[in-house]
Protein backbone atom coordinates (compact mmCIF):
# COMPACT_ATOMS: atom_id res chain seq x y z
CA UNK A 1 0.00 0.00 0.00
CA UNK A 2 1.41 3.05 -1.08
CA UNK A 3 1.67 6.15 1.45
CA UNK A 4 -0.77 7.74 -0.28
CA UNK A 5 -3.50 5.15 -0.08
CA UNK A 6 -2.51 4.27 2.95
CA UNK A 7 -3.44 7.87 3.73
CA UNK A 8 -6.25 7.68 2.47
CA UNK A 9 -7.61 4.87 3.81
CA UNK A 10 -6.86 5.53 7.28
CA UNK A 11 -9.02 9.10 6.82
CA UNK A 12 -11.69 6.97 5.19
CA UNK A 13 -11.74 5.09 8.71
CA UNK A 14 -11.54 8.15 10.62
CA UNK A 15 -14.63 9.63 8.59
CA UNK A 16 -16.66 6.17 9.36
CA UNK A 17 -15.52 5.85 13.33
CA UNK A 18 -13.68 2.94 13.06
CA UNK A 19 -9.86 3.72 13.07
CA UNK A 20 -9.82 2.29 17.07
CA UNK A 21 -11.14 -0.89 15.70
CA UNK A 22 -9.27 -1.96 12.42
CA UNK A 23 -5.14 -2.13 12.03
CA UNK A 24 -3.78 -1.53 8.40
CA UNK A 25 -0.71 -3.61 7.66
CA UNK A 26 1.28 -3.88 4.27
CA UNK A 27 2.31 -7.72 3.68
CA UNK A 28 2.97 -10.35 1.70
CA UNK A 29 -0.30 -13.05 1.50
CA UNK A 30 1.80 -16.04 1.47
CA UNK A 31 3.73 -15.04 4.85
CA UNK A 32 1.41 -13.25 6.84
CA UNK A 33 2.98 -11.57 9.97
CA UNK A 34 0.41 -12.76 12.56
CA UNK A 35 -0.29 -15.53 14.56
CA UNK A 36 -1.74 -19.28 13.96
CA UNK A 37 -5.39 -19.36 14.91
CA UNK A 38 -6.02 -15.87 15.77
CA UNK A 39 -9.13 -14.33 13.38
CA UNK A 40 -12.30 -15.48 13.57
CA UNK A 41 -12.80 -14.77 10.03
CA UNK A 42 -10.71 -13.82 6.47
CA UNK A 43 -12.16 -11.93 3.76
CA UNK A 44 -11.00 -11.21 0.30
CA UNK A 45 -12.80 -9.26 -2.21
CA UNK A 46 -11.69 -9.74 -6.10
CA UNK A 47 -8.38 -10.21 -4.62
CA UNK A 48 -7.56 -13.69 -5.02
CA UNK A 49 -7.61 -14.12 -8.39
CA UNK A 50 -4.75 -11.30 -8.54
CA UNK A 51 -2.66 -14.35 -7.56
CA UNK A 52 -1.12 -16.80 -9.91
CA UNK A 53 -2.35 -19.94 -9.80
CA UNK A 54 0.50 -21.55 -7.99
CA UNK A 55 0.29 -18.80 -5.76
CA UNK A 56 -3.32 -19.03 -4.67
CA UNK A 57 -2.78 -22.26 -2.87
CA UNK A 58 -0.59 -20.99 -0.65
CA UNK A 59 -2.29 -17.81 -0.31
CA UNK A 60 -5.08 -19.79 0.79
CA UNK A 61 -2.93 -22.33 3.31
CA UNK A 62 -2.03 -19.21 4.87
CA UNK A 63 -5.26 -17.95 5.53
CA UNK A 64 -6.62 -21.40 6.87
CA UNK A 65 -3.56 -20.86 9.44
CA UNK A 66 -4.51 -17.43 10.77
CA UNK A 67 -8.12 -18.70 11.14
CA UNK A 68 -9.07 -20.13 14.48
CA UNK A 69 -10.97 -23.10 14.44
CA UNK A 70 -14.55 -23.37 12.88
CA UNK A 71 -12.66 -20.03 11.27
CA UNK A 72 -14.71 -18.70 8.44
CA UNK A 73 -13.21 -17.39 4.87
CA UNK A 74 -15.37 -15.56 2.68
CA UNK A 75 -14.15 -14.95 -1.18
CA UNK A 76 -15.87 -12.81 -3.57
CA UNK A 77 -13.94 -12.95 -7.14
CA UNK A 78 -14.97 -12.86 -10.91
CA UNK A 79 -16.03 -16.76 -11.53
CA UNK A 80 -14.68 -19.15 -14.09
CA UNK A 81 -18.10 -21.19 -14.09
CA UNK A 82 -20.55 -20.84 -16.83
CA UNK A 83 -20.66 -20.05 -20.62
CA UNK A 84 -18.57 -17.70 -21.91
CA UNK A 85 -20.97 -14.47 -22.89
CA UNK A 86 -19.99 -11.34 -24.86
CA UNK A 87 -19.21 -9.40 -21.47
CA UNK A 88 -16.38 -12.26 -20.53
CA UNK A 89 -15.04 -12.75 -23.91
CA UNK A 90 -14.64 -8.89 -24.13
CA UNK A 91 -13.39 -8.89 -20.50
CA UNK A 92 -10.62 -11.73 -21.35
CA UNK A 93 -9.46 -9.62 -24.35
CA UNK A 94 -9.19 -6.58 -22.60
CA UNK A 95 -7.39 -8.76 -19.63
CA UNK A 96 -4.56 -9.98 -22.00
CA UNK A 97 -4.08 -6.58 -24.29
CA UNK A 98 -4.28 -4.19 -21.21
CA UNK A 99 -3.23 -6.76 -17.68
CA UNK A 100 -2.14 -3.84 -15.79
CA UNK A 101 -5.57 -2.08 -15.74
CA UNK A 102 -7.85 -5.38 -16.48
CA UNK A 103 -6.09 -7.01 -13.89
CA UNK A 104 -8.06 -9.63 -12.46
CA UNK A 105 -9.18 -12.80 -13.96
CA UNK A 106 -11.95 -15.58 -13.79
CA UNK A 107 -11.13 -18.99 -10.95
CA UNK A 108 -13.00 -21.99 -9.94
CA UNK A 109 -13.19 -20.49 -6.84
CA UNK A 110 -14.91 -22.82 -4.84
CA UNK A 111 -12.69 -25.57 -6.19
CA UNK A 112 -9.45 -24.07 -5.43
CA UNK A 113 -11.05 -22.92 -1.84
CA UNK A 114 -11.75 -27.15 -1.61
CA UNK A 115 -8.92 -27.93 -2.95
CA UNK A 116 -7.05 -25.99 -0.07
CA UNK A 117 -8.91 -27.90 2.60
CA UNK A 118 -11.58 -25.62 3.52
CA UNK A 119 -15.44 -26.91 3.98
CA UNK A 120 -17.83 -25.56 1.75
CA UNK A 121 -20.62 -23.48 3.91
CA UNK A 122 -22.05 -21.50 0.86
CA UNK A 123 -21.61 -20.94 -2.80
CA UNK A 124 -23.77 -17.59 -4.11
CA UNK A 125 -23.58 -17.36 -7.93
CA UNK A 126 -24.09 -13.26 -9.21
CA UNK A 127 -23.48 -11.32 -12.34
CA UNK A 128 -21.73 -7.93 -12.60
CA UNK A 129 -21.89 -5.68 -15.56
CA UNK A 130 -22.83 -8.99 -17.27
CA UNK A 131 -19.58 -11.19 -15.75
CA UNK A 132 -19.99 -13.78 -13.37
CA UNK A 133 -19.15 -13.87 -9.72
CA UNK A 134 -18.69 -16.22 -6.81
CA UNK A 135 -18.81 -15.90 -3.67
CA UNK A 136 -17.69 -19.02 -1.29
CA UNK A 137 -17.68 -19.26 2.29
CA UNK A 138 -15.72 -21.41 3.53
CA UNK A 139 -14.61 -23.10 7.03
CA UNK A 140 -11.58 -24.34 8.06
CA UNK A 141 -11.69 -27.97 9.10
CA UNK A 142 -9.04 -28.22 11.87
Amino acid sequence: MSNTTGFATRKRLTRKGLEGRTELVRGDASKMPYEDNLFDAVFMSFTLELFSDNEIPVVLTECSRVLKENGRICVACMSNQGKRGVMMRMYLWAHVKFPHFVDCRPIFARQVIESSGFDIAEVRKLSMWGLPIEIVLGRTSH
